[in-house]
């Protein structure tokens, strides 16, 4: 990407202009929409709010209000950060995007529905044998995540190794298409539930206002990224990864086995994804095969947000655009009077994207690529 940055003192293009423009523009919505949010929270019926509202008196979010967006805009970000995770790692090593890695997550999803419904039908979905059943869906579903994460590379991607990155692009999206219509001659193209979460699954915590299952997701989400920095950062072969990730000849040189390593990196990103994947089912309780998409493609768009090839960036990105997805329409839309903002949490997710490009284009927390892609 170093390459194609503008050198200083270059003339500027009606390109770079526009962009300009586009840039300014955004970045004033934003201003002006937070600061008609701090107008409209202290006076509902200040002559804006009422301009922007049709003559009423605006609405003000209440603290138990905002609470609640906040948590579930982590939590929800929480599992895209788990799904970026896959995306930054296969990009680090092999320096192409995976587009196919949402549907690696929707399997695990799908993994959770069959799991939860024969724990329930046993029993087990409720009570206090919930935690054990949960456990063990969690431990089912990474594994069913992580075998097609592997096989996905060993059948599809292997034999692409020393192809043009745009081969192994089309491919995973190949791959993609395919997985979603193999889960819908298996399961049909209707949405299958997940059984009832328990009572107190579902309940708030008392003087704090939380569900219980959105803390749940956030706690599983933040220790998985825990385990896996340290994996990283801690054992063999998180540093063989890392190795491989600058440059893999050198470290074929230095005696690692370059492609169990990036098998190994497959597999730890699938393993994130399952875990989303029933985190996802437990938040949601529903998944269809076409799950995987949407989730992927804003996993994608965290790992962008946050610096592609940097996990903490990914995490810290999708936690990021989980926020800004939740809040950005009742604190920059809604404020503007813009009508239906529910319906354009994606429309801000995407925005924010755009955003970060155009000021740092490397991302919040910069990119971490290998010597070959930085040339």
């Amino acid at each position: 990407m170093t390459a194609a940055v503008r050198a200083k003192g270059a003339p500027k293009t009606n390109i770079d202009r526009f962009l300009t423009f586009i840039k300014v523009v955004l970045i004033s919505v934003i201003v002006i929409g937070l600061l008609a949010f701090i107008a409209q929270q202290l006076a509902p019926g200040n002559p804006f709010a009422e301009w922007t509202h049709d003559g009423q008196e605006a609405q003000r979010l209440s603290w138990p209000q905002y609470r609640g967006l906040l948590v579930t805009g982590i939590s929800q970000g929480a599992m895209y950060g788990l799904i970026a995770l896959g995306y930054s790692m296969v990009y680090g090593v092999l320096g192409f995007i995976n587009f196919a890695h949402g549907e690696v997550f929707m399997v695990g999803a799908f993994t959770g529905f069959i799991m939860a419904n024969k724990l329930d039908e046993a029993g087990w979905w409720e009570g206090g044998m919930f935690i054990p059943a949960i456990v063990l869906t969690i431990v089912v579903c990474t594994l069913v995540s992580t075998a097609t994460a592997v096989i996905m590379e060993r059948v599809a991607y292997r034999p692409l190794r020393g192809s043009p990155r745009l081969i192994p692009l089309i491919t995973s999206i190949g791959i993609s298409f395919f997985i979603q219509n193999a889960v819908v001659l298996l399961f049909g193209p209707g949405a299958k539930g997940y059984p009832s979460n328990p009572d107190w699954l579902e309940e708030s915590i008392p003087g704090i206002g939380i569900e219980v299952k959105k803390l749940l997701v956030i706690f599983v989400a933040a220790i998985s990224m825990a385990g896996l920095w340290y994996f990283v950062e801690r054992t063999k072969t998180g540093k063989a990864m890392r190795a491989v990730a600058e440059d893999k000849e050198i470290a074929s040189l230095m005696g690692i086995d370059v492609d169990k390593t990036i098998v190994t990196t497959f597999a730890v990103g699938g393993a994130m994804a399952g875990i989303a994947g029933i985190l996802w089912g437990i938040l949601f309780r529903s998944v269809i095969a076409t799950t995987g998409f949407l989730p992927g493609i804003k996993a994608f768009t965290a790992a962008v947000v946050g610096g592609v090839g940097n996990l903490g960036g990914a995490m810290a990105g999708g936690v990021s655009l989980g926020s800004a997805e939740a809040l950005g329409p009742l604190m920059l839309l809604e404020p503007l009077g813009v009508k239906g903002v529910s319906q354009l949490s994606d429309a801000v997710s995407f925005t924010a994207l755009i955003l970060v490009l155009l000021i740092k284009p490397t991302g919040l927390f910069g990119e971490r690529l290998s010597s070959e892609d930085r040339a």
